[in-house]
């Protein structure tokens, strides 16, 4: 190990995620509406990730153009929020797609859809040598940082993926570990995204069935294509009468729905993400319509049409 790296370990205080200072390394286009950008950095040695739809947070450039100077263990939230605004840097969630800590890289996934904010400034116009940071797990932390909701139940014998455009990192990550590790697992994916040009050749287990729904082909707006096909074509499990549960409604102009799965011997487990009004559809269908437990349910809204969380 290089001294660089023994010393950072030194320094460490071993908080859950910390700071890395990364490079844009190379941009490589997906489709027309996905690009990937692979960061470098001595760093990324440092960096975790503990399953396949691990989040982390991008630093943008601030209003200001500087780079804000911000302690790079646990604190660095109370020192973000006090920063002035002409140098508080954009923050925004992405999954990590790919990490390889042997070269020191780490791949992100962007959806590209115009310039409507500074994530998507940056991505239109990023150059080889541009330099972000992003908050991470970190690998010298003992514990479990968290940061992650793929969990499917050991007892599992059917999976459902559900998911837009901005879940498309995530579930192909999740098809690619689950094609090693649980080849023989029944698993059906539903993908929604923009154009039919944007349906990747993703790496999947022979259990697998995989549709796309690309909005362009189908003629619909975004999300009518997901709660189509969980109403339609998804196989669920039967039950004998929607459940009478009293199910509370959440708030999606304030607050990100994100409920997850907590059955531990479910034989059933559905992962859904996307935009949040679309999801809570999705939610209700499942739990009031249909009667599943919401304990085999991970729902998360990523994000919210004309609505920004970070």
């Amino acid at each position: 190990m290089t001294s660089f790296l023994s010393g950072l370990i030194r320094r460490s205080k071993a908080t859950a995620y910390r700071i890395f200072d990364i490079q844009l390394n190379a941009i490589q286009p997906l489709s027309p509406s996905l690009c990937r950008y692979v960061f470098s950095g001595e760093e990324v040695r440092l960096m975790s990730t503990l399953a396949p739809d691990q989040r982390v947070k991008v630093f943008f450039p601030s209003p200001s153009g500087q780079p804000p100077k911000l302690p790079k263990d646990g604190q660095w939230q109370q020192a973000r929020r006090n920063l002035a605004a002409a140098h508080m840097p954009p923050m925004r969630t992405y999954t990590i797609r790919s990490l390889d800590r042997e070269t020191g890289e780490v791949a992100i996934d962007f959806v590209l859809h115009g310039v409507n904010g500074p994530a998507s400034a940056w991505a239109t116009q990023a150059r080889i040598g541009d330099c972000l940071q992003m908050v991470a797990p970190n690998l010298v932390y003992r514990g479990d940082p968290g940061g992650y909701e793929w969990k499917p139940p050991q007892a599992v014998k059917r999976v459902l993926v559900v998911g837009d455009e901005t879940a498309l990192p995530a579930i192909a990550g999740i098809l690619e570990q689950l094609a090693e590790t649980q080849p023989e697992l029944p698993v059906e994916v539903f993908i929604e995204v923009p154009l039919q040009a944007d349906c990747l050749a993703l790496s999947y287990s022979p259990a697998t069935r995989l549709h796309w729904l690309p909005r362009d082909l189908l003629r619909c707006d975004h999300g009518h294509a997901m709660s189509h096909a969980v109403r339609e074509l998804a196989t669920l499990p039967s039950t004998v009468a929607p459940a009478a549960v009293k199910l509370e409604e959440v708030d999606i102009e304030q607050r990100i729905l994100w409920e997850l799965a907590s059955g531990e011997s479910s034989e059933f487990y559905a992962w859904v993400a996307g935009e949040s009004a679309t999801v809570m559809d999705i939610r209700r269908y499942l739990i009031k319509e249909r009667g599943l437990d919401r304990n085999s349910l991970t729902l998360m809204g990523y994000w919210r049409a004309g609505r920004s969380f970070e």
